[in-house]
């Protein structure tokens, strides 16, 4: 797990946002871990590699892998 967080502030319909905190609690995820979750399919999408805080960037691979994806953004 990563050691340090960083927040991410953004504006959303009203509307948008009660449906999706809505979806998140039917799937038992909070908000936060879906759009990291988000983040990082994003990220590997575009192959955008990134060393999570926390982790030896000596030890980690060029670019992020599946099994990474379990990780927090």
């Amino acid at each position: 797990m990563e050691l340090k967080t960083a927040r991410l502030t953004l504006l959303i319909d009203p509307a948008k946002k009660a449906s999706f905190e809505r979806l998140c609690a039917a799937q038992d995820r909070t908000p936060s871990q879906v759009v990291r979750q988000l983040i990082r399919e994003y990220l590997a999408q575009h192959g955008v590699s990134y060393v999570p805080s926390g982790e030896d960037a000596a030890s980690m691979p060029r670019s992020t892998s599946p099994a990474r994806s379990r990780k927090r953004v």
